[in-house]
Parts: structure tokens; C-alpha cells; sequence
């Protein structure tokens, strides 16, 4: 089972991490839009928000692991794509890192804008960098609609990624299910 990612395919841990990824932002935006439904009555009042400051702090820190473990790899080979298929993946890839940190930060700023930190599933705490109750509006604004947009990438990534499987027969998606070819030249 190859660790590291190669011309032919994605290694284990950019595989485990991409479709967890996956999972938790679909549901994170899931639960963002049921919670802010909810009344002070509601059993879940406190506890679904706590439990989306968690995961989206859990998130943050995978993120920055994803990213470095990116830069620090091979990328699978895209040279069955046209031109512009490539500068759509590039854009599409590339564009998810920096629309997930602002919207893991916008959510951060909407949760310790009254000086409170965030607890994260009571292991560790993050401290709030400011005590600014003015922020905590256009913030959450800022947050919602870059969940909107969050979700739409995810759709035209998925989208993408079953034209090419499905349609195209490239192969594209098996690479991020099962890893490089175990007969290939960078098999390991």
C-alpha cells in the first residue's frame, strides 16, 4: 500500500484525508444550516453549535496537514486532460484551501467575538484573539456565504470527477479510491 502520492495515484494518507474531508464538510454544512434553526428550547441549543466549533477546528488543523503533506508530493499525472480541464482542476484544487480557511476563520471570529475561546470537545481550548461583539454579524455573514460557495465547489468537484470517471473513463476517480496501480513503476 503506497504512503506517499506518485505520477499514478493518490498514497493512503491524501486518500483517507480527502474522502474524511469530504464527509465533514458535507455534514458540517448540513448541521450549519439545521442548528441555526434551532430555539433556545431545543436540547440541541448549545450542543450542535459546540459540536460544529469542534469539528471545524478539527478541520482547520487537518487542513494545514493537508496542505503541507500537498506541497511535499507528487501530484498524479492530469496529462489526459485538455487545457482547460487542467486550469478548471488547478483552479477548482487550489481554490479550496484558501475558501476553507476563510471560512474555518470567519467561523472562528463569529465564535470568540465575545472574548469567549472555543472549546474543542473539551480536549484543548483556542483562545479568542479579540473581544469585539461588532464582529460577530458580519462575520457569520461572511461565514454563511462562503458555506454556500463551499458547497458549490464541492458539487462542480464532484461533478468533475464522475464526467471524467464515468464519461470520460479516465480513471480519475479510482486514483483518489484505490491509490496507484500496484503493478505500476512507482508502486511501493
Amino acid at each position: 500500500m503506497t504512503v506517499r502520492d506518485t505520477t499514478t495515484g493518490y498514497g493512503w494518507p491524501t486518500r483517507i484525508v480527502h474522502w474524511a474531508m469530504a464527509v465533514a464538510i458535507v455534514g458540517m454544512y448540513v448541521l450549519g444550516l439545521w442548528m441555526v434553526d434551532l430555539d433556545y428550547y431545543s436540547a440541541y441549543y448549545h450542543s450542535a453549535p459546540d459540536l460544529h466549533r469542534s469539528i471545524g477546528m478539527i478541520l482547520l488543523l487537518v487542513l494545514v496537514a493537508r496542505l503541507l503533506w500537498r506541497l511535499a508530493n507528487d501530484k498524479p499525472s492530469d496529462s489526459n486532460l485538455s487545457a482547460f480541464e487542467r486550469f478548471a482542476a488547478r483552479t477548482v484544487h487550489w481554490g479550496f484551501y484558501p475558501l476553507l480557511f476563510a471560512l474555518m476563520a470567519s467561523g472562528y471570529l463569529m465564535s470568540t467575538a465575545d472574548g469567549r475561546p472555543v472549546e474543542v470537545f473539551d480536549w484543548f481550548s483556542i483562545p479568542a484573539l479579540t473581544h469585539d461583539k461588532s464582529l460577530e454579524k458580519p462575520a457569520g455573514e461572511i461565514h454563511e456565504t462562503l458555506a454556500h460557495l463551499t458547497i458549490l465547489l464541492v458539487i462542480v468537484h464532484t461533478l468533475a470527477a464522475l464526467k471524467h470517471q464515468f464519461y470520460d473513463r479516465s480513471g480519475v476517480l479510482s486514483r483518489m479510491w484505490s491509490g496507484p496501480p500496484s503493478n505500476g513503476p512507482e508502486a511501493s
